[in-house]
């Protein structure tokens, strides 16, 4: 028989040798690159921890993405915002102090000055982060501002602003430059001025008259056209005896003529004389009474109702949000139908009964919450059936939460809205809802722009839809909601902010829109009225651009912003600890520690060694020495 040689390769000793050196190798990896293992297997029984933790890592390394491109949209939104606010200053101050000289263009250096500024804000609202425009909600692809040569001028085939502004000074004038007024002498003695149309929108309105003309009547406010007379039946007022007539302007504001008699020659300004011939004759004085009373109003008509006229079809032109509808169906193609006796109203007067039009258990729904008639001892949501009209529309208004209220002039009644897209008005009673003047059901309004709607614009009676034939300046998203929320991002697993705007907003369009008339309006450079012109819309604009309660800021918008900049603030510092203390349990379920790597390394060293050293004298075995 044969003794087979040690051979090393096979032995377990030599299995044992080859262990301990890829133990070593292993360790030596280890101890420079810090971790137990380069592949998931020989990671332990704690790399499930490591793996969701390293999960949670990348979506706090996506938020923080999403945060730093979000915090670029709102800084760059911020400074368009803060250059929107310098603009309002610079032309607010111009407006409230530069002196009225007119150029040869028939503007003052303060209007040359919006004009170049409604430029600059049309560029600051069309500030685009990346390829998103900030200011258009939803339709972040698209401009969100028309170019502001197109909204002043117009193009080919749509008017400007420019051009609704002449229309609507035309129909605001009338023919005969008295503001819409028609002025009479029914008798020698007596003096009349009545509105030219009843229900229409333009021109002024006769709102209140008092008098303390001795032996003088006076009638109204009232009719259909509104009219008052003042009759001195044959009797010389005294002198400083006074007539005043207060009149409401198209956008909204009311002025008052005051005049007084006087003996005085001259006659001095805003007065009429009292008749000095023997014997006195009070024709004369109601005569001059009446040359007196077309002065002012001329005056007035050529003044503050062309600044108000401005103003007014800049609302038209550019307030897309709002709308006024109502029986004189003023933005919509129709004829006005004024209220008739045969209807719930029985006159102009908003104190009449609502009854026979409504009766006991019939409802009006207005935006989803619906008002109830009732006999009596209504309460809440519930009318009385001999409620007034104006009873309703308060009802109305309270519900819409119009800022401006909905009235009743000259046999009309006008429902006014600051969101034309949601109002809807309706009832089972529609020969009532007739009566009041509105001849469809659903009532709804019709978004703007308004234009005036007929030819000759100085004898229109009616405000229609102008989409179709208008500049449309906004160009961004139209639809519902806050304008906060068309741009929306989430910034921890639990948490999104909402950092949208559009150039729509209240806030932005106002100023926007004063300045766009401020800098458009021009006259006369040599007109008599001119410089009055200028004054009246320099006040207004002032007015304009000067915060008041109520309404949306500016620094509003900011604050929007500022709040999602502090959510992501929060958010990303919870998310720092976040990521350290997950790191921690990576490192822990997957780093080696040197102290202890190197201690195995030394101890696998020392039985490397003792195995070579058995080795070796193995090696040198035989079977003499064996024996």
């Amino acid at each position: 028989m044969s003794i087979s040689s040690i051979n090393y390769s096979s032995s377990v000793l030599g299995a044992q040798i080859r262990n301990i050196n890829q133990q070593l190798t292993d360790l030596s990896t280890q101890l420079s690159t810090g971790k137990l293992s380069q592949n998931y297997s020989g990671m332990g029984t704690n790399e499930g921890f490591a793996i969701a933790g390293r999960s949670q890592i990348s979506n706090i390394a996506a938020y923080t993405d999403t945060m730093t491109n979000v915090n670029v949209s709102i800084n760059l939104a911020n400074t368009a915002l803060q250059s929107l606010t310098t603009i309002r200053n610079t032309v607010q101050t111009g407006s409230a102090t530069t002196a009225q000289d007119l150029n040869v263009n028939g503007q003052t250096v303060a209007q040359n000055t919006a004009a170049a500024q409604f430029g600059s804000m049309v560029g600051v609202l069309n500030t685009q982060s990346g390829n998103r425009y900030l200011f258009s909600g939803t339709a972040f692809n698209t401009q969100s501002v028309a170019n502001a040569g197109d909204i002043i001028n117009g193009t080919t085939t749509q008017a400007g602003l420019k051009t609704v502004m002449a229309e609507r000074q035309a129909a605001d004038l009338g023919a005969n430059g008295l503001g819409r007024l028609v002025q009479t002498q029914p008798t020698p003695s007596s003096v009349k001025v009545s509105e030219d149309v009843a229900g229409s929108p333009f021109g002024l309105k006769i709102a209140a008259v008092s008098s303390t003309l001795t032996g003088a009547t006076v009638t109204g406010p009232s009719g259909s056209p509104v009219s008052f007379s003042v009759d001195l039946n044959g009797v010389n007022p005294n002198n400083g005896d006074k007539l005043s007539v207060q009149f409401t302007l198209p956008d909204g504001s009311t002025e008052q003529i005051d005049l007084t008699a006087s003996t005085a020659t001259p006659t001095p300004l805003g007065s009429f004389a009292i008749d000095a011939s023997v014997p006195v004759n009070p024709n004369n004085t109601a005569s001059n009474l009446n040359t007196a009373l077309n002065t002012a109003i001329t005056k007035l008509a050529n003044t503050s109702l062309v600044a108000a006229s401005a103003i007014t079809a800049g609302d038209n032109f550019f307030n897309t949000a709002s709308s006024a509808i109502g029986s004189s169906v003023n933005n919509q193609a129709a004829t006005p139908a004024p209220i008739t006796g045969a209807t719930a109203l029985s006159g102009a007067s908003p104190s009449d009964s609502i009854s026979p039009g409504f009766v006991a258990g019939d409802s009006i729904t207005v935006n989803g919450t619906t008002l109830t008639f009732v006999s009596s001892g209504a309460t809440g949501n519930q009318l009385n059936v001999g409620d007034s009209v104006q009873t309703l529309m308060g009802k109305i208004d309270a519900i819409t939460g119009t800022s401006k209220p909905s009235t009743v002039h000259g046999g009309s009644i006008t429902i006014n809205t600051d969101d034309a897209a949601s109002l809807n008005i309706t009832t089972l009673n529609t020969g009532a809802l007739g009566a009041l003047g509105f001849s469809s059901t659903p009532v709804t309004a019709t978004q703007p722009p308004l234009r005036v709607g007929s030819s000759p614009a100085s004898s229109a009676t009616t405000l229609v839809n102008g989409s179709a034939n208008t500049v449309k300046w906004y160009t961004g998203n139209d639809g519902p909601g806050s304008p906060r929320s068309t741009a929306v991002a989430r910034v921890d697993d639990s948490v999104t902010v909402q950092y949208g705007a559009q150039a729509n907003e209240d806030a932005i369009r106002k100023e926007l829109q004063a300045v766009a008339v401020f800098g458009t309006f021009a006259t006369s450079p040599t007109g008599q009225y001119s410089g009055g012109q200028v004054a009246a819309l320099s006040l207004r604009t002032t007015q304009a651009l000067t915060k008041q309660p109520g309404q949306q800021r500016l620094e509003d918008i900011q604050t929007d912003l500022a709040m999602a900049q502090n959510t992501m603030k929060d958010a990303g510092t919870r998310q720092t600890q976040a990521k350290a203390q997950l790191q921690s349990i990576i490192d822990q379920a997957e780093s080696a520690s040197p102290d202890q790597v190197a201690s195995e390394i030394l101890s696998l060293q020392n039985a490397l060694q003792a195995s070579y050293q058995v080795t070796s004298n193995l090696s040198q075995l035989s079977l003499v020495k064996f024996l």
